[in-house]
């Protein structure tokens, strides 16, 4: 059998966030990279890299909050890609799974998963927390807006002349579900 190829599945939350140092100075053959959230389930990259492995491959991830939205899913994907012979490996927890892992190596994906998850849950817990206080305090006035009020005008003026929502994102650099933020003003 050939030696199978090296392929980084890397994920940031943001479009700003760089991705370098997730699986930085580790050889790999190919890069799949997400720029979405991990709750969010059109991950087209997860996807592509899914579909692209094949027997022998050795898929590496820098932690396994990076591959996986929750302890579920991650039991999922892992099992997914040992079943088709592919070796799954999370830098950040040193761990290496290839399907004919112990019971213990089960149990280690359980718990660390579940770490993960957790820790999750509660940075957003503190999140809405942190939210909720400033706004009592009338502190917190939520994201301030990223286009001027012309440039807001300029959008408002583009989709009446009919133009794409793509097209219209693009001029200014921000998404689609900016756009239609801003068209329900």
């Amino acid at each position: 059998m050939s030696k199978g190829m090296r392929v980084g599945y890397i994920r940031v939350s943001t479009v700003d966030q760089n991705t370098d140092r997730q699986l930085e100075g580790i050889q790999l053959d190919k890069k799949f990279i997400d720029k979405s959230t991990g709750k969010n389930i059109d991950r087209t990259q997860y996807e592509n890299m899914m579909n692209f492995v094949r027997e022998g491959d050795r898929v590496i991830i820098h932690s396994m909050d990076r591959l996986a939205r929750n302890l579920e899913n991650l039991r999922d994907t892992v099992k997914n890609l040992t079943e088709k012979k592919v070796v799954v490996e999370f830098v950040k927890e040193n761990l290496i799974f290839t399907g004919d892992d112990s019971a213990m190596s089960k149990l280690l994906l359980s718990i660390m998963g579940g770490f993960a998850e957790f820790e999750y849950s509660l940075i957003k817990e503190r999140q809405r927390e942190g939210i909720a206080l400033a706004r009592a305090k009338g502190v917190y006035k939520g994201r301030s807006k990223c286009l001027k009020q012309d440039q807001i005008d300029q959008l408002m003026e583009w989709k009446e002349k009919g133009m794409k929502i793509t097209w219209i994102a693009n001029q200014f650099k921000i998404s689609r579900h900016s756009v239609y933020n801003y068209l329900k003003i």
